[in-house]
């Protein structure tokens, strides 16, 4: 029996199939981009006004959430946590967490051991911080749903339900088969502890290095850089469950809350959810990007875009809506 997945416009997949992102582009033109030169505070408050008036509130997160957050790959944080890594490979290698991740190590001891020390950083280490409970505080007593690119777990740790997120892209606490023999992926937070401890000389011991439990073969991280991503259950669920949101949401107010995503992958939220946009004359979007803030001025006063630093923008959206935002503590985990 075939399960589709439905999406506004017709849209649907069917499971087992890979997500063709490119379906949702806007077709927006480059000239009818345009940042919005209104004052901070009034933007602030349409802002805050768009999402107490919606129905619902669909966040969409990118890589500046985490960023904004205290999650950055470059810079002091990346020299004090992989100083070993820099000194072996050198500066010109190493770069930043993002550049190192595509290195090509010469063994898989070596691969791990640099692995499992970004998963321990980024993914395992922090608690929940503080931008993304604030986040969780905003939309707790309202409906929602959160869309991310973001694969270091922070939106479970700040509060929201599983069955709230569809995270994309992965998850740096999950690793599959290389040549994605078989659709499950595995959790391994333990393991990368394990690894992270034992790891010396920027090397783990040869036992430690994971198998295909399938075919035997080596194994990688479920982060979407190839065509052997995995796809498991849980993530054709939540895609499921996103499409599920959209269906309810046609017709009703909703707030398209956009935070930190930039042109590093636009077609999975921010052209489709300019495409949405300009498919359902009720819906409203509050763009924030520190850099990256202009909106299709055709949208109109159904649009707000805003250059400034995720944390103040959110703390001031946070402050006019009448929230006593992030004053909870999530799970944690």
């Amino acid at each position: 029996r075939k399960v589709l997945v439905r999406f506004p416009g017709g849209d649907s997949l069917e499971r087992g199939m890979k997500m063709d992102w490119l379906r949702f582009l806007s077709g927006t033109s480059a000239g009818d981009y345009v940042y919005q030169d209104l004052p901070y505070d009034q933007l602030i408050q349409r802002a805050a006004s768009m999402i107490s008036k919606a129905d619902a509130v669909l966040v969409g997160a990118g890589a500046g959430l985490s960023a904004a957050a205290g999650l950055t790959y470059t810079g002091r944080r990346f020299k004090e946590n992989f100083s070993e890594f820099i000194g072996r490979y050198g500066p010109a290698a190493m770069r930043d967490m993002y550049a190192a991740g595509f290195y090509p190590f010469p063994t898989q001891e070596e691969r791990w051991a640099y692995w499992s020390r970004h998963a321990y950083v980024n993914r395992i280490e922090p608690p929940a911080l503080p931008l993304y409970l604030k986040v969780f505080g905003m939309m707790r007593k309202r409906e929602h749903f959160v869309l991310t690119t973001n694969v270091d777990h922070q939106f479970w740790k700040a509060g929201f339900k599983d069955e709230d997120i569809f995270a994309t892209q992965g998850d740096y606490g999950l690793i599959q088969c290389a040549k994605a023999c078989h659709p499950k992926t595995y959790d391994a937070t333990g393991l990368f502890v394990r690894m992270d401890q034992a790891a010396k000389d920027c090397r783990i011991p040869s036992g430690m290095v994971p198998r295909c439990p399938a075919c035997n073969g080596p194994m990688t991280m479920n982060l979407r850089c190839d065509g052997y991503f995995v796809e498991d259950g849980h993530w054709h669920q939540a895609a499921g469950r996103y499409g599920d949101f959209l269906k309810r949401a046609a017709g009703r107010r909703l707030a398209l809350l956009e935070l930190g995503v930039g042109f590093n992958t636009p077609a999975i939220i921010r052209f489709p959810f300019e495409k949405m946009l300009c498919e359902n004359s009720g819906w409203s979007l509050i763009r924030l990007n520190l850099d990256d803030a202009a909106v299709p001025e055709s949208l109109g006063s159904r649009a707000v875009g805003i250059n400034m630093d995720l944390a103040v923008c959110l703390e001031d959206i946070s402050a006019a809506l009448g929230d006593r935002a992030g004053e909870g503590s999530g799970p944690g985990k």
